[in-house]
């Protein structure tokens, strides 16, 4: 298979494709206007990418040419048979096998430690307000998509559970913050790791 078929972003695409033949220009828009360039990377040229992967593998195919005012020609695209059991064979994997994923954040909170008691508070403090922010935006999104009657649910079902996994995560972060914050969460003697550790702003201020 054809790594760019195997992106996230084909999926997406081959999803869309269920709904009704696009041409890639559409099928960026529709994404977007879906919020789901929160899920998957959308960019003119992995988009591009993937449709060729996509047409390589025999998934789609064109079906038109469509000029719309002085721009040039688009070629609409449409999914095939193959493609259309593959995209349900994909789906059908993904959701039933849940797969160990590696976001940053789970490194980096592995050695919270190096920050210092007072470093590790603030930096968990300022993820938590950016966290809300964030929440606060993709609720309005998600709102305003649903509102519009345009959107089916179940065409944006994904931004609930991203939703969903954020509030649990800024949930942890704050309950993690508060126990740094009040010492219930036991710390190296020295307030420092072994192993190296990078100073909080409070020690640079004291070795100041």
């Amino acid at each position: 298979m054809a790594r760019s078929a195997d992106n996230p972003l084909a999926v997406a695409l081959m999803g869309l494709l269920m709904e009704r033949p696009m041409h890639p220009y559409e099928m960026a828009a529709v994404l977007r206007e879906r919020g789901k360039d929160a899920s998957v990377r959308i960019n003119r040229g992995s988009l591009y990418d993937v449709v060729a992967a996509l047409e390589g593998q025999g998934w789609i195919t064109p079906s038109a040419r469509v000029r719309e005012g002085n721009r040039p020609a688009r070629t609409v695209y449409a999914l095939t048979g193959e493609g259309r059991a593959a995209f349900v064979a994909r789906l059908d994997e993904q959701i039933r096998n849940p797969r160990r994923e590696y976001p940053v954040f789970l490194t980096a909170v592995a050695y919270l430690g190096a920050l210092g008691q007072e470093g590790a508070a603030e930096a968990l403090r300022e993820r938590a307000g950016r966290l809300r922010a964030a929440i606060a935006d993709d609720e309005r999104t998600l709102r305003e998509a649903l509102a519009s009657g345009g959107v089916p649910r179940l065409h944006v079902i994904e931004a609930e559970y991203a939703l969903h996994m954020a509030r649990a995560e800024l949930g942890w972060v704050n309950a993690i913050a508060d126990e740094v914050s009040s010492g219930t969460l036991p710390w190296p003697a020295g307030g420092e790791p072994t192993g190296g550790a990078v100073p909080s702003r409070h020690d640079e201020r004291n070795r100041s």
